[in-house]
Formats: C-alpha cells, structure tokens, sequence
C-alpha cells in the first residue's frame, strides 16, 4: 500500500517574516511603488515546498493573537519587549499592509488560511498536528513547535532556520541529536533554558546543556521539581540554589511555552487544489500586485504531478 502523501501545515507569520527581511523591498514593488516583497518571497517558498514536498493538502495557520492574555497572565515578560508603544505588535510599517494581500492571494488559490480568536499560529499548528491524518509536516522557523514532532503519527518539522531551500528535515531522533532532549519534553527543557525572543527568562545559569542533562536524569520538570525536595537527589548546591530560586517561574513557564492542542477551529478542505479557485480573480490580482511570476510559480507547482 502506497504511503499517504503529507499535509503542510504552514507557520505563515514565520514564512511572512523570513520573506520580508529575505527580500530587498526595492527588489519586489507593484508599479506604484507599494513593497510586495514578502508576498513574492512567501509565495515562493510555498512553490517550492510544494515542489518538494509533493503534498496533497495544506493549511496557513495564522496569528489572530500573537501575545493572547491568558499567556501574559500567566508570565508578564510573555513577548513584553515586542510591543510597540501604542499598542499591538512592533511590525514594519511595510510588512504591514502585505499580510491582507497574502491571505487574498490565497484565497483567490483555493488555499485555507486560519487563526483562532485568543490563539497564535502556533496554537493553530498543534491542533492541526493533532486532528489532521498524517503524515503531517509542519513548516516553521519557530523553535517552539520542535515540541509537536511525534513519529507515532507521525508528525516532522520542517525547520526553516536556513531557510526553505534548506529545511532541516526533523523527526524525534533528530529533536534528540540538536538539543540531547526528545520532542515531547521540548517544552520543559525550553522552559529552563528560555528564550529572549519570547520574553522567557529561564533559569539563571542554565544553560541548554545543563537543562537536556537535568531532563534526562529526572524526565521533566515535574520530576526535577520533585527531586528538589529530596535531599537524597543529588544536586550540586549552587544549582539547587538556582533552581529553587526559579520555582514560582518554573511552576508556569511550561504552561506558556507549550502549545495549545484544543484550539477550536472552523470545518477545513485541506486538498490541495490543481488550479486556482478563483483564476479571474489571481490573474487581477497578480497584475494589480505585480505577482505575476511567483503566482505562475505557484500554479506550476500546483498542477505538477504529486502522485
């Protein structure tokens, strides 16, 4: 019996991003001098992941709460150093108005996009990851979602770090061998170590080395929480110390760093479409946009051969 072929779950903020700062803005202009560079570049990475990646059917998760309440409430620091003055997320002010022309893009292929009110993407992914029939392949530059990968399903990240021409192809072993942790402890050990990015602060002094050795001897947080009560465990002082010190921390971060699976979501047709949904309408768009060749790119590669 011939293997399934995989869904792409894509991480479209993460995707938007990478293409925006990947591109020069002068490089991708529409004729009245508006920048389209992360709509090209973002259209060109889904080319190729399709390309590649021969799936049957996708979905572009998206962020309708990039730093939901429940997660600040839990940990202030959440993203804190992220928010711009007035408000909402610090974004150029030219990435911006592309995100619409994206998602009208995408409509306009027949591709689903969705968020969830209260959620970010990568809420939206786990849940996916989760409900959807694999083999499920999640595509993202977020260090995070290593926590989703889980062979019995069997769900891959496909970490863009190098970027799409260069994906890191990661199953459990692979999870293992980067951060000497298996993916479903990812979580915790992210927790210990945190991320500046994220506004986790971590442990002080422990590092990635010491949070994989602390997770592999006690199997997860909840394990070396308990073995700090026991004078038996046998910690060094100075670690105890510093661990004891971070219990209020610890006692939430991993709520935070983990992602939802329970996202209430929208009935979805992942099948990938051989042709646009809407071909009038891409073709205006593409020429309003000056798209013209990333959507051609894109309909190639869907009409190709995925059997």
């Amino acid at each position: 019996m011939a293997q399934r072929q995989p869904i792409l779950l894509i991480d479209s903020p993460s995707l938007y991003f990478r293409a925006y700062f990947g591109i020069p803005e002068s490089a991708a202009k529409t004729g009245d001098g508006q920048p389209v560079n992360a709509v090209r570049g973002f259209l060109d990475m889904l080319a190729q992941l399709v390309r590649t990646r021969r799936p049957d059917r996708m979905i572009c998760a998206l962020d309708h709460d990039w730093r939901p309440a429940w997660r600040v409430e839990l940990l202030p620091s959440y993203k804190a150093h992220r928010v711009a003055p007035e408000g909402g997320e610090v974004v150029p002010d030219t990435l911006s108005p592309q995100v619409p022309m994206i998602l009208e893009v995408l409509d306009a292929l027949g591709i689903p996009a969705v968020g969830a009110d209260g959620y970010e993407a990568d809420d939206v992914l786990g849940t996916l990851s989760v409900t959807q029939p694999g083999p499920v392949e999640v595509v993202s530059g977020d260090r995070d979602l290593f926590q989703l990968v889980d062979d019995a399903h069997p769900v891959r990240l496909l970490y863009v770090g190098r970027g799409v021409a260069k994906l890191d192809d990661c199953d459990d072993a692979a999870v293992r061998t980067r951060y000497g942790v298996p993916a479903d402890r990812y979580a915790d050990f992210a927790a210990l170590r945190g991320d500046p990015s994220d506004g986790l602060p971590g442990v002080a002094g422990v590092g990635e080395k010491t949070a994989a050795r602390l997770i592999d001897r006690y199997g997860g947080l909840d394990g070396i929480l308990a073995a700090l009560d026991d004078p038996r465990s046998g910690f060094a002082p100075g670690l105890r110390a510093k661990l004891d010190a971070a219990r209020d921390y610890l006692a939430v971060a991993p709520k935070v760093v983990r992602v939802a699976t329970d996202v209430p979501l929208p009935e979805l047709d992942p099948a990938l479409p051989t042709s646009p949904a809407d071909p009038d309408r891409l073709l205006e768009l593409a020429q309003r946009w000056n798209l013209a060749g990333s959507c051609r790119r894109l309909v190639d590669a869907l009409a190709g051969d995925r059997s």
